[in-house]
């Protein structure tokens, strides 16, 4: 006598999505800093509503109390100017933040773009879009950019209105490192592109007699996505770090535009008389540089397609 058992019927396939959230949360450091970035991007956009809750102002000075140490109508003391520490690190915060993550977008495009181009297109077009990049590899980026940053835009026959904007400098920032930070995008994407180019439902694209634009847009750069997200995750704590060294230098974000950066650069005179005004904004680097590095780590891992659940 033959007994039958029930089997249980087989669980649905899940979705890429849902496997790469769960590999996600299983990286606990990507998973706290990620809550990190996004504590610090909400106290810096809501930094005019914190200012009214507590009635100080970052612009505001005040010379007879200047250094005064933390309180309840200043909960992180005042500068050498008698401005509120905390509601310049929130304004700073926004400048920052705003910088890395637009200068890092921007440079993700360009890379994007050229490396499409190049992987998809191959042949003299590739060899010299990559011999273009290891150029741009090769140049010593730091000192490029302080050299960059320290042109007189009058001289390059700019409109005085943007010259003399209070945010030219910041502009300035985030177009040299976008000019100069595209190129590890564009290598990862080109080698993304040459492997996706041979697989079969692109074949079959070009068979049907798509564009190339239309192959490169709807079937390359979708499973390409990965590793732009990852790189540019990734060039964002780094851009963060060389924004702070350009404005600690005096020649990045320039006041009274307040940056973590520039920040420092007032505080390094003043660092035996009231060291937490250089301990303030540098942890606040440090913390969201590391921050975004476990970030990139973890969705490193999580798109990995080799990883195994």
């Amino acid at each position: 006598m033959t007994t039958v058992t029930d089997t249980p019927p087989p669980s649905p396939p899940q979705s890429n999505a849902r496997r790469m959230a769960r590999r996600f949360r299983r990286h606990r450091l990507a998973l706290g800093s990620l809550v990190v970035l996004i504590l610090l991007a909400l106290l810096s956009l809501g930094a005019p509503l914190i200012e009214a809750l507590l009635g100080i102002d970052a612009e505001t000075t005040n010379l007879f109390q200047r250094f005064q140490p933390p309180s309840a109508a200043h909960p992180l003391g005042t500068d050498e100017a008698g401005r509120d520490v905390l509601a310049r690190l929130l304004h700073g915060g926004r400048v920052s933040l705003a910088v890395a993550m637009v200068a890092a977008l921007c440079s993700a495009i360009i890379g994007t773009l050229i490396g499409l181009f190049a992987g998809y297109h191959g042949g003299w077009a590739d060899t010299l879009l990559m011999r273009f990049t290891d150029g741009v590899i090769a140049l010593p980026l730091l000192p490029l950019l302080i050299v960059l940053a320290a042109i007189d835009l009058n001289k390059l026959g700019l409109p005085e209105s943007i010259t003399q904007s209070e945010d030219v400098s910041l502009y300035r920032i985030v177009v040299i490192i976008a000019l100069f930070g595209w190129t590890t995008v564009a290598r990862l994407v080109r080698a993304e592109t040459l492997s996706l180019k041979q697989r079969e439902f692109v074949r079959a694209a070009v068979a049907q007699g798509a564009r190339p634009g239309r192959i490169m847009r709807t079937h390359i750069l979708p499973n390409a996505i990965s590793p732009i997200i990852v790189a540019t995750t990734l060039s964002v704590g780094s851009i963060i770090l060389f924004e702070s060294v350009l404005s600690f230098l005096g020649l990045g974000i320039q006041p009274p535009v307040a940056s973590w950066g520039n920040m420092l650069t007032n505080a390094q005179d003043l660092i035996w008389d009231a060291p937490l005004l250089a301990v303030w904004p540098g942890l606040l680097i440090f913390v969201t540089v590391i921050a975004f590095n476990f970030l990139g780590d973890g969705l490193q891992d999580a798109m990995d397609p080799r990883a195994v659940d």
